[in-house]
């Protein structure tokens, strides 16, 4: 679970989140919902440690990421998932290699270790025989879905995921909704959209 309690952040004397609180559950989708320029993005930062909250704290399963040093919050982060609203894969990887990355880089495992994590974070996502594609190669919904195989890769505890549908049409929209809520509840990710 994760904690906000009462998080401010301002920009320049404008304010953008005034005292918001929440609690995100584990194996739940837990959704932000706001219009455009309303601060879900800066909510989202603050809670994932890219920004620092002018008060308040986040607190994930009892550990206060608002007061952790530079190397603790590194270390929460391993824990982390992060889906990124335009996917943000590699053009020159592959989309196996685009699932391997983080493994490669943040563990110590074996490439063939590395690269049996991919295939089977690959097939979760019903992804079949497209490892050796590039994601020019591949439709927006693919791309998304080797998107969430990359986030899960690490197995975290706690899954991010900025407006996961941009873009993509309604049938595909369903389909991702869907497989964040299976994934969420099959692994008991606190999942945050």
């Amino acid at each position: 679970m994760i904690e906000v309690n009462n998080i401010s952040k301002s920009f320049d004397g404008k304010v953008i989140l005034h005292n918001v609180s929440a609690k995100f559950y584990s194996g739940k989708t837990n959704l932000i919902i706001g219009q455009s320029g309303s601060g879900k993005t800066v909510l989202m930062k603050c809670i994932v440690g890219l920004m620092q909250p002018d008060k308040g704290q986040v607190i994930y399963d009892g550990r206060d990421i608002t007061s952790m040093s530079a190397s603790q919050i590194k270390e929460l982060r391993n824990e982390i998932g992060m889906l990124f609203q335009g996917s943000a894969l590699f053009d020159s990887e592959t989309v196996l290699g685009n699932v391997m990355f983080p493994l490669r880089m943040f563990t110590r495992d074996t490439y063939a270790t590395c690269k049996k994590r991919a295939e089977f974070c690959l097939e979760r996502v019903n992804l079949k025989g497209v490892n050796d594609l590039y994601p020019s190669e591949i439709s927006g919904g693919m791309q998304k879905r080797v998107a969430i195989a990359r986030a899960i890769a690490l197995n975290p505890k706690y899954l991010f995921c900025d407006e996961p549908n941009s873009g993509l049409d309604p049938k595909t929209s369903i389909l991702i909704d869907e497989l964040l809520s299976d994934i969420t509840h099959e692994y008991n990710i606190t999942t945050i959209i």
